[in-house]
């Protein structure tokens, strides 16, 4: 059974950090694509950011968390993805999804359908 969890959401003031974490069963060389998701209550689900394992790789990010958020797998584990945020603002508060992309799919980073396996999302909220 492929599994994709997220963990490391919370409250957190204003200009805060945090960092979630992403264990997915599938690892890094059965992948091709990770990333991660938020949705605000009320608003659509968007992209935030992505690390592609094919052979061009490179990360991406929404340009609302460009310079504050970084994605990156855990060098030590095949099966860890995080997402370190820093100097969070109260529109950075969502449901974070983790999404995994195991098979080539020709869309943008930040299209959904890339990714065919995600995680339950953990909450994450931002207060001043």
């Amino acid at each position: 059974q492929v599994t994709v969890m997220e963990s490391g959401g919370g409250s957190v003031q204003v200009g805060g950090s945090l960092t979630l974490s992403c264990q997915h069963s599938i690892g890094v060389h059965g992948t091709y694509y990770m990333a991660w998701f938020r949705q605000a209550p009320g608003k659509e689900r968007e992209a935030v950011a992505a690390i592609f394992y094919t052979a061009t790789g490179g990360e991406y990010y929404a340009g609302s968390v460009k310079g504050r958020f970084t994605i990156a797998r855990d060098k030590a584990s095949d099966n860890l993805l995080y997402l370190q945020m820093s100097r969070l603002k109260p529109e950075d508060t969502a449901m974070y999804y983790c999404a995994q992309g195991t098979r080539a799919y020709g869309a943008n980073w930040d299209d959904s359908r890339k990714y065919n396996y995600w995680g339950q999302g953990t909450q994450v909220t931002v207060s001043s």
